[in-house]
C-alpha cells in the first residue's frame, strides 16, 4: 500500500501563554497542500522503516513508529509486523508537518491492515503530535485548543496558490515556543486586505505569533524574511515554528515563476496548490 502525506502551511497560527500542563492553547487556520511523502507500507516479518531522502532515525524515536505504537496500543495488540519505506520529499524541521503527516499515514495504513475503523485512528492520533489529527482530515481547517479540536474552514482554494522557500537551517519547535515564552508571547506580524487572496480576507487579519520567536532564535531569520519580500514584491508569512516561509499568488503559473526567481541560497522551494484531502492510499 502507497499512501501520499502532504505537507501543510499555516495560513494564521495565534498563541495564548501556556497552561498548567505547559502546552500553549492555539487558534489555527491550516491548509493541507500538494507537497507529499510517501510511504509504501506492507505487512513483514519484523517492524522495518527504511528512509529515502533524509537522514532521520529509523527507531522508535520516529514519529512513524510513535504513531504505529499509540494506534497498537489502542488495538490492544501488537501485530502485524510493518515494513515501510518512507521516501522523505518535505524538508525536515521546516513547521510544514511532514512528520506528523508521516505518523498520520503510518497510523491510517496500519487501521486498513487491520480493518480497524477511522474513529479508532482519530482517538489516538492527538496522543502523537499536535499536528497529527489534522492531516487525517486534511483541506482547510481551523485548529484549537493543543490541535484536537479541528472544523473545517470554508474557503475557496481553486482561486490561489503558494510559493514556498525553506531558509537553509532547522528550526526546531521547542526552541522557538521556549524564545516566545522569554519575550512574553509577542504577536507576529499581520496579513491583511489586499495582501491576501480574496476567499481569505474575510477570515483576516491572518498572523504567525511564532515569528518573532523564531527571528529571535536564529537572528539571520529576519534577513530571510526580508530579502524574500523584496525579491517577491510582496509580504511573506512562516509556517508553523519555521523557517519555511510563504507568499500568496494568483495561481500555480504565478507561483511558479516566483520559485524561479529565488536564489540557490534556499534549502527546497516550491509552487504549491491547496489539497482538498489528508493522507489518502494511492495505489
Amino acid at each position: 500500500m502507497i499512501w501520499e502525506a502532504p505537507a501543510k502551511v499555516n495560513l494564521s497560527l495565534e498563541l495564548q501563554s501556556p497552561d498548567s500542563d505547559g502546552m500553549h492553547p492555539l487558534r489555527s487556520m491550516v491548509q493541507a497542500i500538494d507537497w507529499c511523502d510517501l510511504l509504501d507500507v506492507e505487512e513483514g516479518d519484523e517492524d522495518r522503516l527504511e528512509i529515502e531522502g533524509a537522514d532521520l532515525p529509523d527507531d522508535g524515536e520516529n514519529l512513524v513508529w510513535k504513531g504505529v505504537a499509540a494506534l497498537r496500543l489502542r488495538l490492544g495488540q501488537r501485530g502485524p509486523r510493518l515494513d515501510i519505506k518512507l521516501k522523505k520529499l518535505i524538508p525536515v524541521a521546516a513547521g510544514l508537518g511532514g512528520g506528523s503527516s508521516d505518523a498520520a499515514a503510518s497510523m491510517t495504513a496500519l487501521a486498513a491492515l487491520q480493518k480497524a475503523p477511522a474513529t479508532v485512528v482519530a482517538e489516538v492520533a492527538a496522543s502523537v503530535g499536535s499536528d497529527v489529527p489534522f492531516f487525517l482530515v486534511g483541506g482547510t481547517a481551523w485548529i484549537e485548543g493543543t490541535g484536537e479540536r479541528i472544523s473545517e474552514a470554508r474557503i475557496d482554494v481553486d482561486s490561489w496558490a503558494l510559493a514556498l522557500a525553506v531558509p537553509d537551517f532547522e528550526l526546531r519547535t521547542e526552541d522557538v515556543y521556549r524564545a516566545w515564552d522569554r519575550l512574553d508571547g509577542p504577536n507576529g506580524p499581520v496579513l491583511e486586505g489586499r495582501v491576501l487572496p480574496p476567499a481569505l480576507r474575510e477570515h483576516g487579519p491572518l498572523r504567525n505569533d511564532l515569528t518573532p520567536a523564531a527571528i529571535a532564535s536564529r537572528s539571520e531569520m529576519g534577513d530571510w524574511v526580508e530579502e524574500l519580500a523584496q525579491t517577491w514584491e510582496r509580504p511573506v508569512a512562516m509556517s508553523g515554528s519555521g523557517p519555511a516561509l510563504f507568499a500568496f499568488f494568483a495561481d500555480i503559473d504565478e507561483a511558479e515563476g516566483a520559485v524561479r526567481s529565488l536564489p540557490k541560497s534556499f534549502r527546497a522551494s516550491r509552487a504549491v496548490l491547496p489539497r482538498r484531502s489528508g493522507v489518502v492510499r494511492i495505489d
